[in-house]
Protein backbone atom coordinates (compact mmCIF):
# COMPACT_ATOMS: atom_id res chain seq x y z
CA UNK A 1 0.00 0.00 0.00
CA UNK A 2 1.50 3.29 -1.02
CA UNK A 3 1.03 6.42 1.12
CA UNK A 4 -2.02 7.95 -1.62
CA UNK A 5 -3.75 4.86 -0.78
CA UNK A 6 -3.96 5.59 3.54
CA UNK A 7 -5.90 8.71 2.36
CA UNK A 8 -9.75 8.50 3.83
CA UNK A 9 -12.31 8.28 1.00
CA UNK A 10 -13.52 11.49 2.10
CA UNK A 11 -10.33 13.51 1.81
CA UNK A 12 -10.25 12.36 -1.51
CA UNK A 13 -13.66 12.94 -2.39
CA UNK A 14 -13.11 17.04 -1.16
CA UNK A 15 -9.91 16.83 -3.28
CA UNK A 16 -11.74 16.15 -6.40
CA UNK A 17 -14.35 18.55 -5.34
CA UNK A 18 -11.64 20.86 -6.01
CA UNK A 19 -10.69 19.81 -9.50
CA UNK A 20 -14.48 20.06 -10.23
CA UNK A 21 -13.33 19.46 -14.04
CA UNK A 22 -15.68 16.86 -15.78
CA UNK A 23 -12.55 16.23 -17.94
CA UNK A 24 -10.43 15.66 -15.49
CA UNK A 25 -12.58 13.65 -13.55
CA UNK A 26 -13.45 10.76 -16.14
CA UNK A 27 -9.58 10.71 -16.31
CA UNK A 28 -9.47 10.40 -12.57
CA UNK A 29 -11.67 6.85 -13.27
CA UNK A 30 -9.11 5.72 -15.82
CA UNK A 31 -6.74 5.08 -13.07
CA UNK A 32 -7.66 2.71 -10.14
CA UNK A 33 -11.15 1.02 -9.33
CA UNK A 34 -10.99 3.15 -6.03
CA UNK A 35 -10.87 6.54 -8.27
CA UNK A 36 -13.61 5.19 -11.12
CA UNK A 37 -15.44 5.05 -7.49
CA UNK A 38 -14.73 8.32 -6.22
CA UNK A 39 -14.45 10.42 -8.41
CA UNK A 40 -18.53 10.12 -9.63
CA UNK A 41 -19.23 11.16 -6.13
CA UNK A 42 -17.80 14.82 -6.61
CA UNK A 43 -20.71 17.11 -6.28
CA UNK A 44 -19.42 20.14 -7.63
CA UNK A 45 -18.72 20.06 -11.45
CA UNK A 46 -17.66 22.55 -14.75
CA UNK A 47 -19.21 20.84 -17.43
CA UNK A 48 -17.18 22.22 -20.57
CA UNK A 49 -18.90 20.77 -23.75
CA UNK A 50 -16.77 21.47 -26.26
CA UNK A 51 -13.95 19.98 -24.24
CA UNK A 52 -15.41 17.09 -24.40
CA UNK A 53 -17.21 17.03 -27.97
CA UNK A 54 -14.18 17.79 -29.38
CA UNK A 55 -15.36 20.80 -30.93
CA UNK A 56 -12.37 22.77 -30.83
CA UNK A 57 -8.26 22.05 -31.88
CA UNK A 58 -7.28 23.00 -28.88
CA UNK A 59 -8.46 22.85 -25.15
CA UNK A 60 -8.27 25.87 -22.64
CA UNK A 61 -6.70 23.68 -19.46
CA UNK A 62 -8.50 24.38 -16.07
CA UNK A 63 -5.62 26.59 -13.91
CA UNK A 64 -5.91 25.43 -10.46
CA UNK A 65 -2.94 23.42 -8.89
CA UNK A 66 -4.84 20.51 -7.93
CA UNK A 67 -6.19 20.11 -11.81
CA UNK A 68 -2.62 20.69 -12.88
CA UNK A 69 -0.87 18.25 -10.37
CA UNK A 70 -3.86 15.15 -11.92
CA UNK A 71 -3.45 16.34 -15.53
CA UNK A 72 0.90 15.81 -15.09
CA UNK A 73 0.30 12.22 -13.16
CA UNK A 74 -2.81 11.06 -16.36
CA UNK A 75 -0.96 12.48 -19.43
CA UNK A 76 1.85 9.97 -18.09
CA UNK A 77 -0.43 7.12 -17.08
CA UNK A 78 -2.96 6.85 -20.02
CA UNK A 79 -0.52 6.09 -22.85
CA UNK A 80 0.15 2.52 -21.08
CA UNK A 81 -3.48 1.69 -21.60
CA UNK A 82 -4.96 3.38 -24.70
CA UNK A 83 -2.56 1.38 -26.61
CA UNK A 84 -4.63 -1.38 -26.18
CA UNK A 85 -7.86 0.46 -25.37
CA UNK A 86 -10.22 0.62 -27.95
CA UNK A 87 -11.48 4.21 -29.00
CA UNK A 88 -15.06 4.85 -26.87
CA UNK A 89 -17.57 6.50 -28.66
CA UNK A 90 -18.00 10.01 -27.91
CA UNK A 91 -20.97 11.01 -25.81
CA UNK A 92 -23.39 13.40 -27.31
CA UNK A 93 -25.37 15.12 -24.56
CA UNK A 94 -24.66 16.68 -21.23
CA UNK A 95 -27.07 13.45 -19.30
CA UNK A 96 -24.31 11.04 -21.34
CA UNK A 97 -21.54 12.40 -20.08
CA UNK A 98 -22.59 12.66 -16.78
CA UNK A 99 -24.03 9.22 -16.53
CA UNK A 100 -21.70 7.90 -13.57
CA UNK A 101 -22.36 10.85 -11.69
CA UNK A 102 -24.59 10.37 -8.45
CA UNK A 103 -24.03 12.80 -6.02
CA UNK A 104 -23.94 15.74 -8.34
CA UNK A 105 -25.37 19.41 -5.97
CA UNK A 106 -24.48 22.12 -8.17
CA UNK A 107 -23.56 22.02 -11.74
CA UNK A 108 -22.18 25.05 -14.09
CA UNK A 109 -22.12 23.55 -17.95
CA UNK A 110 -20.04 26.14 -19.97
CA UNK A 111 -21.03 26.10 -23.97
CA UNK A 112 -18.83 27.12 -26.76
CA UNK A 113 -19.66 30.15 -27.96
CA UNK A 114 -22.73 32.49 -27.82
CA UNK A 115 -26.49 32.16 -29.37
CA UNK A 116 -27.32 35.65 -30.70
CA UNK A 117 -25.74 36.70 -34.94
CA UNK A 118 -25.56 40.53 -34.03
CA UNK A 119 -24.58 43.59 -36.55
CA UNK A 120 -20.98 44.33 -35.77
CA UNK A 121 -20.03 45.93 -32.82
CA UNK A 122 -23.41 45.37 -30.88
CA UNK A 123 -23.23 43.31 -27.69
CA UNK A 124 -26.41 41.39 -26.19
CA UNK A 125 -26.05 40.15 -22.62
CA UNK A 126 -28.66 38.55 -20.49
CA UNK A 127 -29.66 35.94 -17.53
CA UNK A 128 -32.67 33.83 -17.60
CA UNK A 129 -34.40 31.84 -15.08
CA UNK A 130 -35.97 28.43 -15.57
CA UNK A 131 -38.48 26.39 -13.81
CA UNK A 132 -41.14 24.54 -16.19
CA UNK A 133 -40.67 27.49 -18.63
CA UNK A 134 -39.48 30.85 -18.28
CA UNK A 135 -39.54 32.74 -15.25
CA UNK A 136 -37.59 35.94 -15.88
CA UNK A 137 -34.82 37.15 -18.07
CA UNK A 138 -32.77 40.78 -17.70
CA UNK A 139 -31.50 41.50 -21.39
CA UNK A 140 -28.85 44.24 -21.86
CA UNK A 141 -27.35 45.23 -24.97
CA UNK A 142 -26.12 47.81 -27.39
CA UNK A 143 -25.05 49.22 -30.78
CA UNK A 144 -22.15 50.11 -30.16
CA UNK A 145 -19.64 50.84 -27.24
CA UNK A 146 -16.80 53.98 -27.70
CA UNK A 147 -14.60 55.75 -25.43
CA UNK A 148 -15.08 59.83 -24.66
CA UNK A 149 -12.12 61.13 -24.21
CA UNK A 150 -13.19 64.52 -24.45
CA UNK A 151 -13.82 67.29 -21.37
CA UNK A 152 -17.36 68.04 -23.08
CA UNK A 153 -20.10 66.39 -22.16
CA UNK A 154 -21.95 64.01 -24.58
CA UNK A 155 -26.07 64.56 -25.47
CA UNK A 156 -27.01 61.63 -23.16
CA UNK A 157 -30.57 63.45 -22.85
CA UNK A 158 -31.22 64.15 -26.88
CA UNK A 159 -34.53 63.83 -27.83
CA UNK A 160 -35.27 61.08 -30.80
CA UNK A 161 -37.74 61.06 -33.64
CA UNK A 162 -40.72 59.16 -34.10
CA UNK A 163 -39.08 57.26 -36.94
CA UNK A 164 -35.63 56.89 -35.02
CA UNK A 165 -38.05 55.32 -31.60
CA UNK A 166 -39.75 52.97 -34.19
CA UNK A 167 -36.45 51.90 -36.05
CA UNK A 168 -34.61 51.52 -32.67
CA UNK A 169 -37.70 49.59 -31.26
CA UNK A 170 -38.07 47.22 -33.88
CA UNK A 171 -33.91 46.20 -33.06
CA UNK A 172 -34.86 46.17 -29.35
CA UNK A 173 -37.67 43.41 -30.08
CA UNK A 174 -34.94 41.45 -32.09
CA UNK A 175 -32.60 41.60 -29.30
CA UNK A 176 -34.66 40.40 -27.17
CA UNK A 177 -36.54 37.78 -29.02
CA UNK A 178 -32.82 36.58 -29.94
CA UNK A 179 -31.59 36.06 -26.22
CA UNK A 180 -35.06 34.38 -25.68
CA UNK A 181 -34.69 31.79 -28.11
CA UNK A 182 -31.19 31.04 -27.30
CA UNK A 183 -32.26 30.55 -22.98
CA UNK A 184 -35.05 28.43 -24.26
CA UNK A 185 -32.59 26.10 -26.74
CA UNK A 186 -30.34 25.92 -23.77
CA UNK A 187 -33.46 24.84 -20.89
CA UNK A 188 -34.17 22.40 -23.65
CA UNK A 189 -30.46 21.16 -24.07
CA UNK A 190 -30.69 20.29 -20.33
CA UNK A 191 -33.58 18.38 -20.13
CA UNK A 192 -32.39 14.55 -19.55
CA UNK A 193 -30.08 15.96 -17.37
CA UNK A 194 -32.36 18.00 -15.01
CA UNK A 195 -34.54 14.59 -15.07
CA UNK A 196 -31.90 12.09 -14.44
CA UNK A 197 -29.83 13.96 -11.63
CA UNK A 198 -32.57 14.46 -9.08
CA UNK A 199 -29.91 15.26 -6.17
CA UNK A 200 -29.08 18.61 -8.36
CA UNK A 201 -29.64 21.93 -6.17
CA UNK A 202 -28.37 24.71 -8.90
CA UNK A 203 -27.83 24.66 -12.33
CA UNK A 204 -26.38 26.91 -14.28
CA UNK A 205 -25.66 27.24 -17.94
CA UNK A 206 -23.19 29.74 -19.55
CA UNK A 207 -21.11 30.22 -22.69
CA UNK A 208 -17.08 30.67 -22.42
CA UNK A 209 -17.83 34.48 -24.58
CA UNK A 210 -20.30 34.98 -21.15
CA UNK A 211 -23.28 36.12 -23.36
CA UNK A 212 -25.98 34.64 -21.80
CA UNK A 213 -26.55 32.37 -18.69
CA UNK A 214 -29.35 30.28 -17.70
CA UNK A 215 -29.89 29.51 -14.24
CA UNK A 216 -32.14 26.54 -12.35
CA UNK A 217 -32.45 26.12 -8.81
CA UNK A 218 -33.96 23.33 -6.96
CA UNK A 219 -37.37 24.59 -6.94
CA UNK A 220 -37.23 25.34 -10.70
CA UNK A 221 -35.84 21.77 -11.06
CA UNK A 222 -38.42 19.78 -9.42
CA UNK A 223 -40.83 21.92 -11.39
CA UNK A 224 -39.53 20.92 -14.57
CA UNK A 225 -39.62 17.09 -13.78
CA UNK A 226 -43.00 17.51 -12.18
CA UNK A 227 -44.46 18.72 -15.96
CA UNK A 228 -42.40 16.31 -17.92
CA UNK A 229 -43.93 13.34 -15.12
CA UNK A 230 -47.70 15.03 -16.76
CA UNK A 231 -46.00 14.98 -20.27
CA UNK A 232 -45.41 11.03 -20.00
CA UNK A 233 -48.59 10.51 -18.20
CA UNK A 234 -51.45 12.56 -19.42
CA UNK A 235 -49.80 13.96 -22.94
CA UNK A 236 -49.82 17.71 -20.98
CA UNK A 237 -47.02 19.95 -20.40
CA UNK A 238 -45.04 22.87 -22.26
CA UNK A 239 -44.66 21.95 -25.91
CA UNK A 240 -41.18 22.30 -27.63
CA UNK A 241 -40.48 23.95 -30.70
CA UNK A 242 -37.74 23.08 -32.56
CA UNK A 243 -35.27 21.86 -29.95
CA UNK A 244 -36.27 24.44 -27.59
CA UNK A 245 -38.50 25.08 -24.65
CA UNK A 246 -41.61 27.44 -25.97
CA UNK A 247 -41.55 30.77 -24.49
CA UNK A 248 -44.54 31.41 -23.21
CA UNK A 249 -46.57 34.65 -23.84
CA UNK A 250 -44.19 37.70 -21.79
CA UNK A 251 -44.66 41.21 -20.98
CA UNK A 252 -41.36 42.71 -21.32
CA UNK A 253 -40.36 46.36 -19.29
CA UNK A 254 -38.32 48.10 -21.86
CA UNK A 255 -35.82 51.05 -21.10
CA UNK A 256 -33.48 52.74 -23.69
CA UNK A 257 -31.39 55.51 -24.19
CA UNK A 258 -29.88 56.86 -27.47
CA UNK A 259 -26.42 57.10 -26.28
CA UNK A 260 -25.44 56.45 -22.74
CA UNK A 261 -22.31 57.74 -21.24
CA UNK A 262 -20.64 55.88 -18.50
CA UNK A 263 -19.06 57.21 -15.38
CA UNK A 264 -15.62 55.01 -16.49
CA UNK A 265 -16.23 57.57 -20.19
CA UNK A 266 -17.80 54.54 -22.09
CA UNK A 267 -20.20 55.68 -24.35
CA UNK A 268 -23.25 52.97 -25.50
CA UNK A 269 -25.06 53.29 -28.12
CA UNK A 270 -28.84 52.62 -28.17
CA UNK A 271 -28.28 51.26 -24.73
CA UNK A 272 -31.17 48.70 -23.96
CA UNK A 273 -32.37 47.33 -20.81
CA UNK A 274 -35.46 44.54 -20.70
CA UNK A 275 -36.94 43.04 -18.15
CA UNK A 276 -39.02 40.20 -19.61
CA UNK A 277 -41.66 37.88 -17.42
CA UNK A 278 -44.85 35.68 -18.55
CA UNK A 279 -48.02 37.26 -18.66
CA UNK A 280 -49.62 37.78 -15.85
CA UNK A 281 -46.70 38.01 -13.28
CA UNK A 282 -47.80 41.58 -11.44
CA UNK A 283 -44.26 42.11 -9.94
CA UNK A 284 -42.92 45.13 -11.93
CA UNK A 285 -42.17 46.89 -9.45
CA UNK A 286 -39.27 44.96 -8.61
CA UNK A 287 -37.02 45.71 -12.23
CA UNK A 288 -34.49 47.06 -10.15
CA UNK A 289 -34.02 44.31 -7.90
CA UNK A 290 -33.94 41.48 -10.56
CA UNK A 291 -31.59 43.69 -12.99
CA UNK A 292 -29.33 44.82 -10.59
CA UNK A 293 -28.91 41.11 -9.09
CA UNK A 294 -28.25 40.04 -12.91
CA UNK A 295 -25.54 42.11 -13.26
CA UNK A 296 -24.17 42.71 -9.80
CA UNK A 297 -20.51 41.18 -10.81
CA UNK A 298 -19.74 42.88 -14.24
CA UNK A 299 -18.97 46.39 -13.97
CA UNK A 300 -19.90 47.88 -17.32
CA UNK A 301 -23.25 45.78 -17.80
CA UNK A 302 -24.03 46.69 -14.05
CA UNK A 303 -23.47 50.42 -14.24
CA UNK A 304 -25.04 50.34 -17.34
CA UNK A 305 -28.56 48.81 -15.67
CA UNK A 306 -28.15 51.47 -12.74
CA UNK A 307 -28.06 54.13 -15.16
CA UNK A 308 -31.00 52.32 -17.68
CA UNK A 309 -33.24 51.77 -14.53
CA UNK A 310 -34.15 55.90 -13.94
CA UNK A 311 -35.14 55.83 -17.66
CA UNK A 312 -38.73 55.89 -18.68
CA UNK A 313 -40.19 52.53 -18.80
CA UNK A 314 -41.98 51.37 -21.89
CA UNK A 315 -44.05 47.65 -21.42
CA UNK A 316 -44.80 45.59 -24.49
CA UNK A 317 -47.01 42.22 -24.60
CA UNK A 318 -45.46 39.34 -26.77
CA UNK A 319 -47.09 36.14 -27.58
CA UNK A 320 -45.81 32.89 -27.24
CA UNK A 321 -43.77 32.16 -29.87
Amino acid sequence: MDAFDAIPNHVVIDILNKVGDVKTLIRCRSVSKRFNSLATQSDSLLLQLDQILGTTESEPEINSPVASFFRSVFKSILPIFSRSAKPAETPKTPAQILAGFNRIRNLEVELYGGDANLEKGAAVKWKAEFGETLKSSVIVAFRSATVNTSATESPINAVETDSEFVCGLKTRVVWTINALMAASTRHHLMRDLVKEHKEMEKLTVRDREEEGTVVMDAAGMKEYRESEARVDEKGLGVERVKDRTEVPNVRMSMRHAPLLKLKSGICLEAATLVVVRPSGVTSDDNDAELATEAFAADCMYGEAVTALLKRRRNVLEMNSF
